[in-house]
Formats: structure tokens, C-alpha cells, sequence
């Protein structure tokens, strides 16, 4: 959106707010799992949300809408548990399967739409990473 989009200030507040009440919800292990108000209903790590939000936050510090060091430490940890899903032949396990509702997952879930938010989150970590050197 440009900068000078007449709903630019509204909308960033409210992805601001939408950030906050999220990362409060993030899983000790860095995940946050298929239910995000009942973790303990799908207690197993969750990856296309969390990569999603994670891209989400990279983005946001990307951009200079999120504070550092309030976002960065819940991007990282995001981040780890990510890469603690992949397997050693590259596949992201933990991965909700493509439906209307929540399911469980286990190491062995995927699909490519969760893939595609672990490369997302990925390269917004990367570039922010970049700028910092």
C-alpha cells in the first residue's frame, strides 16, 4: 500500500494490534499450534501458522512498523521452531492439512501452501538480517 493511501495510518494500527494479540499466543517452543485460544485441544506445534506469522512480524520489522525488541525475539523463536520441523531430506513437517477446519498433525504432515510460508517467513528474516550488517 503507499504510503500515502488514506487508510494507511488505520490499517497499520490495526495490523499492530492484530501483531500484539498474536505474539502473546505464541507457544513457549516458538509455534503456535491450530487453535490459538486452546493450544491443549491440538497440543502439537503447528508450521503454516507459524510461518505465516512469522512472515507477518519479519515483514513488519522490514518495514519499520514493529519494534525490535518488542517483535525480533518472537521472529526468531518462530524461526526455530520451523527449522526444528524440517526433516533431513528438506521436508516441513507439523503442517495442517489443506481443510474447513483444524486438524492434528505430526512430524510426517505436509502440504506445499505450509512450505511456501516456512520460504516467506525465511526471506524476510533474511533480508532483515541483511540490513542490520
Amino acid at each position: 500500500m503507499p504510503k500515502n493511501h488514506p487508510d494507511r495510518t488505520k490499517l497499520i494500527a490495526l495490523y499492530q494490534d492484530m501483531v500484539s494479540r498474536v505474539a502473546a499466543l505464541q507457544q513457549p517452543d516458538g509455534s503456535w499450534h491450530a487453535s490459538l485460544l486452546d493450544p491443549a485441544s491440538f497440543p502439537v506445534k503447528e508450521m503454516s501458522g507459524t510461518g505465516f506469522f512469522c512472515y507477518a512480524m519479519a515483514w513488519g520489522l522490514n518495514h519499520g512498523v514493529l519494534k525490535k525488541q518488542q517483535y525480533l525475539p518472537v521472529v526468531e523463536k518462530s524461526w526455530k521452531a520451523m527449522v526444528s520441523a524440517v526433516h533431513e531430506d528438506g521436508m516441513l513437517g507439523y503442517v495442517q492439512p489443506i481443510g474447513a477446519s483444524p486438524d492434528a498433525v505430526n512430524a510426517n504432515s505436509t502440504e506445499v501452501y505450509g512450505v511456501g510460508a516456512f520460504l516467506l517467513a525465511g526471506t524476510q528474516l533474511f533480508e532483515y538480517l541483511k540490513k542490520q550488517k
